[in-house]
């Protein structure tokens, strides 16, 4: 047993010198985790917003911020065509009780933050964990699908994006 302890020891310390060897020229490091600082970066980004509030439409490079239904309010005085609004429901569907908009499950606004909430959308964390590593990525996330690679969800890798609905218009994770 002595004898495979020593042997073992012996060629760690015999090819620790050639695997912590420099990469070649122009190669990105790679770090504990196994993937490059940036991706590392972006994944700690988006990591350090756990807690800040779903608004729709919130969110940008800065961080987070008002949603698409206070700019609304502000600009226009009234919100319209916003989902939970009662703008735009389904024509034909069901109506709630307490609620004249067909198509909605529930009365308009229930479960939606105040129009004074602060935070982000999906597709506004990605922009804001993206921009943390100085990558520009755009706003929606049916544009932010289309930029980059597509590989199937059995090869992504972390700080690849995960694009649900047709062409990633529904909405956007971070893998």
């Amino acid at each position: 047993m002595k004898r495979v302890c020593a042997t073992a020891l012996a060629l760690a310390a015999a090819v620790a010198p050639v695997l912590s060897a420099a990469g070649p020229a122009g190669a990105e490091p790679i770090s504990q985790s196994g993937h490059s600082p940036l991706i590392d970066r972006v994944i700690q980004r988006a990591l350090s917003q756990r807690g800040v509030p779903y608004v729709y439409g919130g969110g940008d490079v800065s961080g987070p911020t008002n949603g698409a239904r206070a700019r609304a309010a502000t600009t226009s005085g009234a919100v319209t065509g916003l989902p939970g609004t009662g703008i735009g429901g389904l024509p034909g569907g069901p109506v709630v009780a307490g609620s004249a908009t067909p198509g909605l499950a529930v009365p308009p606004g229930a479960g939606l933050p105040s129009a004074g909430t602060v935070g982000f959308d999906a597709s506004g964390l990605i922009q804001y964990a993206f921009a943390g590593a100085g990558i520009k990525m755009p706003r929606t996330s049916g544009d932010q699908c289309s930029v980059g690679q597509k590989v199937p969800p059995a090869q992504a890798r972390p700080g690849d994006l995960l694009c649900y609905g047709p062409g990633g218009t529904q909405s956007v994770a971070l893998y």
